[in-house]
């Protein structure tokens, strides 16, 4: 598949008015030529700001829906080429606390999206996973961990014979909702201490043009049944402060329930059905055989994880001033 394959296709997104989402509209409006993009998403305000900031694009159609909601979702997939699941509650201590509701959406909510796709005969699905989701240690990170492995083994359903299904995995998203950046901006701008959670914590980074490439990149190449991740630097959380705010007063806070110090995206389990092409590593499904469907070339060696303590790029002080600028 080419990029030209999106040429006036059908793709819909669910929670597609999020950071990721506008981004990713943003750059099939101008780069994929889409006939229609299907943004599926709950919240009607949202809805509207993002349908004002694209100056009510008529190839856009906004459909409010849950993807809880199985009988919503399937008609929403009517037509559908491609799928983006970007859909999810994500934050780390909450999901301690309301934990099924988090099982209902990421889990559930996830196995309807398959299910819509497969009964739509939707071409490609591409799900977004997290750094969270690699050996869990967190409720959200569990549930994210279960729709990757929803998600690459719906490839192998008897009934599915016209849908492949990948996903893509990667860190922190610069500049989405959420992200930790416009909080110590704020906080600096009022001379006030800002907390850090450890000053040894390290994470993977990542900017949403980066990501929206990622994922874009990941239609053309797959198969079906992979998990993507790619070659991304990592950042020390004390050079993220010292690159907003220069000799800021910290004061550190301590770990939040469910959060980790470091982050990893492919552990030394799943390290030996994982390969490296380029500037991503290619996880294969637990399912099959490793002679048969690993590739020899770019085995990683044995021992190998990913993480982002011990990550061979890294972003200087510097450099992340000028990702933040």
């Amino acid at each position: 598949m080419s990029t030209n394959e999106f040429a006036n296709s059908v793709i819909l997104i669910t929670g597609g008015t999020g950071s990721l989402g506008k981004k990713f509209i943003e750059h099939a409006l101008e780069h994929l030529g889409p006939s229609t993009i299907i943004v599926y998403s709950r919240d009607e305000l949202k809805q509207f700001e993002l349908r004002e900031y694209f100056n009510r694009d008529p190839r856009i159609r906004w459909v409010i829906g849950d993807i809880r909601d199985r009988e919503r979702l399937s008609s929403a997939m009517h037509g559908v080429d491609f799928v983006v699941h970007a859909a999810a509650l994500k934050q780390v201590d909450t999901a301690e606390v309301n934990a099924y509701e988090y099982v209902r959406t990421n889990v559930t909510g996830s196995q309807n999206v398959i299910d819509a796709a497969v009964a739509a005969k939707v071409r490609k699905v591409v799900a977004l996973s997290t750094d969270k989701a690699s050996s869990p240690v967190n409720l959200y990170g569990a549930s994210k961990l279960c729709a990757d492995k929803l998600f690459t083994s719906a490839n192998m359903d008897p009934h599915n014979q016209h849908t492949k299904f990948s996903v893509v995995r990667y860190g922190n998203v610069l500049g989405s909702r959420g992200s930790v950046v416009p909080l110590f901006r704020r906080l600096a701008a009022e001379g006030k201490p800002l907390p850090i959670t450890d000053k040894r914590m390290t994470r993977f980074w990542i900017t949403l043009d980066q990501a929206v490439d990622f994922i874009v990149n990941a239609f053309v190449h797959m198969q079906g049944s992979e998990l993507f991740v790619p070659r991304i630097p990592s950042m020390r959380v004390v050079d993220l402060v010292e690159a907003i705010a220069p000799g800021a007063i910290t004061h550190e806070v301590g770990l939040r329930p469910g959060e980790k110090l470091h982050e990893e995206m492919i552990s030394e389990v799943d390290a030996v059905r994982t390969y490296k092409r380029g500037d991503r590593y290619i996880m294969l499904p637990q399912s099959g055989r490793l002679d048969e469907d690993m590739p020899m070339v770019g085995r990683l060696p044995d021992g190998f994880n990913y993480r982002s303590d011990t990550n061979d790029q890294w972003l200087s002080v510097a450099e992340i001033q000028e990702l933040i600028a």
